[in-house]
């Protein structure tokens, strides 16, 4: 039978401590039959005799002396490595290795990082927002954000809040040229389009029709691989752009930009955030989850209703004929 080495040594300087390999069983969690297999099976694989033994009493021999001399200090090493993992897994302190994208999801993590870091000043957030899709083990994530689930195996999902494709344009740009009636109408747009930062290639804009989210090909007008400029570039007037609703929804309740075509809008996709098993994650991680899906599920700031895109479509229409 292979032997616990690990094992057979804590019990032996368990009873070598009490002076009895009952009590230090029990102390163990172990059963004196396993206890005394585990002592014999040392005694076996070392070739000496640990203890002197009677019914009454348990000492050292001198072998067992010079054994015990020397695994003690590995053993107190190793009690207070388990004791300083059991105490970092309870605490909410320490490293905190975050991923998304970066085109999308920066507006919606900054709050609750903002909020997590003054609740929990002792974690450090290492965050790194990048469009690609990474390892999640060979990058040692915590927690990671992104839209869709993630294909890696062993890792929870959970689903946020829906990812909106909206048609926008600024009052300006409407007042000089007009709102598309149609999907047609938009080739005598000016039309910013996405590049994707991965590989470079051109993004279609997807919209609904009918039951269907189907890609819609515009003329670029401006390309950019970056969201944040692209909204900036569709405030301006210079554009119009298929915005996620992170980026627009703010803009269209302020009255800054206008949905248009929004029975168009597809929402089929869903941010998501995801992890290990939350059974074996240190406190400081599951606090965060716990904090990001609190305040992120369903969170009305970024999703728009079908009511409130229409009525802001038609009153940036009337806006603009007027």
């Amino acid at each position: 039978m292979p032997i616990n080495e690990l094992r057979s040594i804590a019990t032996f300087a368990k009873a070598a401590e009490l002076g009895s390999l009952r009590q230090a069983a029990a102390a163990q969690g172990m059963t004196p039959q396993a206890a005394s297999q585990a002592l014999a099976q040392l005694e076996q694989h070392l070739g000496v005799r640990l203890f002197h033994r009677t019914t009454r009493s348990l000492s050292l021999t001198d072998e067992g002396r010079q054994f015990l001399e020397a695994a003690q200090p590995a053993l107190v090493g190793m009690q207070r490595a388990l004791h300083m993992a059991r105490q970092a897994k309870d605490e909410i302190a320490g490293p905190l290795r975050i991923v998304g994208p970066h085109s999308v999801f920066a507006p919606v993590l900054w709050p609750v990082l903002d909020e997590f870091c003054r609740l929990h000043p002792e974690v450090q957030p290492d965050v790194q927002l990048d469009d690609r899709i990474g390892n999640w083990v060979e990058d040692r994530v915590d927690v990671g954000f992104r839209v869709g689930p993630s294909p890696a195996e062993g890792v929870i999902a959970r689903k946020l809040f829906p990812l909106q494709l909206i048609i926008c344009g600024a009052p300006a740009y409407l007042a000089r040229h007009g709102a598309p009636d149609n999907l047609d109408a938009l080739a005598a747009h000016r039309c910013s389009v996405f590049r994707r930062p991965r590989n470079g290639t051109l993004m279609p804009w997807y919209v609904k029709v009918e039951d269907s989210i189907v890609e819609h090909h515009v003329v670029p007008a401006l390309c950019v691989n970056d969201e944040p400029l692209e909204t900036e570039a569709v405030l301006a007037g210079h554009v119009l752009g298929l915005l996620t609703n992170v980026a627009a929804a703010p803009h269209i309740r302020a009255g800054r930009l206008v949905p248009l075509l929004t029975r168009h809008v597809a929402d089929r996709s869903s941010t998501f955030i995801y992890y290990g098993s939350r059974t074996a994650q240190p406190m400081r991680v599951r606090a965060f989850i716990d904090l990001a899906l609190k305040r992120l599920v369903n969170n009305p700031a970024y999703v728009l209703t079908a009511k409130e895109l229409q009525a802001a479509e038609a009153k940036g229409r009337k806006a603009a004929r007027s």
